[in-house]
């Protein structure tokens, strides 16, 4: 079945000079460190692409909300807007703010003036919800950033002492002999870096993203706060 599948594979990919033939003579070490990086760099693009598009369709819903709360003269009309809207973090934070001012509100409240810091406090604590949401995957990245190149280098090492115990049972140190251990144990290398590069790029820029959308958030507390001592 093997000599089978080998044969259906093309020439050039079975030439000892070729980079699948190294993959398929590598020891298992090699192998296994290889099949992680594969993994690691496989799920970091799935977090990427994932992580790119929810961050755009949080930022249309966060201008969608704005819109809509800086053009409306009645809190008790966002609120009702707010229950429509799903999956949006300004309108959960908003529906928050306003169970806390309609409370200050109630008759338990000797007084009818309201508790900014109560409203800011309660504001904050959703947001803190809110961009542990956020953030959440992009862990994941910083750890194959910072990770993968090291278990590459892992892989690099084992096959150069592949190489060199090979040198030790053949007795000859010509390129020849040493030559495959080598280009194997590179190749380990170079995947690490294939999954740790994109990784470091898109953190950071996803951070970066992170960081507008955290900015907004911080603003509309503001802007809700200014707001609540004119609207009802």
């Amino acid at each position: 079945m093997k000599s089978l599948l080998f044969a259906v594979i093309p020439a050039s990919l079975k030439s000892s000079d070729s980079i699948f033939f190294l993959i398929s003579t590598a020891s298992p070490v090699v192998k296994f460190v290889l099949l992680l990086l594969l993994l690691f760099s496989v799920i970091s693009w799935a977090i990427i692409i994932f992580k790119v598009f929810e961050y755009a369709r949080t930022r249309k819903e966060f201008r969608k909300f704005l819109d809509y709360f800086r053009k409306s003269k009645n809190f008790s009309e966002i609120n009702k807007y707010a229950s429509l809207v799903k999956n949006n973090a300004l309108a959960r934070m908003f529906k928050l703010g306003y169970r806390e001012m309609s409370l200050q509100m109630g008759p338990q409240y000797a007084s009818s003036d309201l508790d900014p810091e109560s409203i800011e406090r309660s504001l904050v604590m959703a947001s803190s919800t809110e961009i542990t949401q956020l953030e959440r995957l992009n862990g994941f990245l910083a750890t194959t950033a910072t990770v993968t190149p090291f278990i590459g280098l892992f892989g690099t090492v084992w096959g150069i002492m592949d190489s060199f115990m090979e040198i030790g049972r053949v007795g000859n140190a010509n390129l020849a002999t040493v030559a495959p251990g080598i280009a194997e144990a590179l190749i380990a290398t170079a995947l690490g870096l294939f999954a740790a590069i994109p990784a470091v790029i898109f953190y950071n820029l996803l951070l970066n993203k992170l960081k507008v959308l955290i900015s907004t958030m911080e603003d509309f507390i503001l802007e809700f706060i200014n707001a609540s001592g004119r609207m009802r």
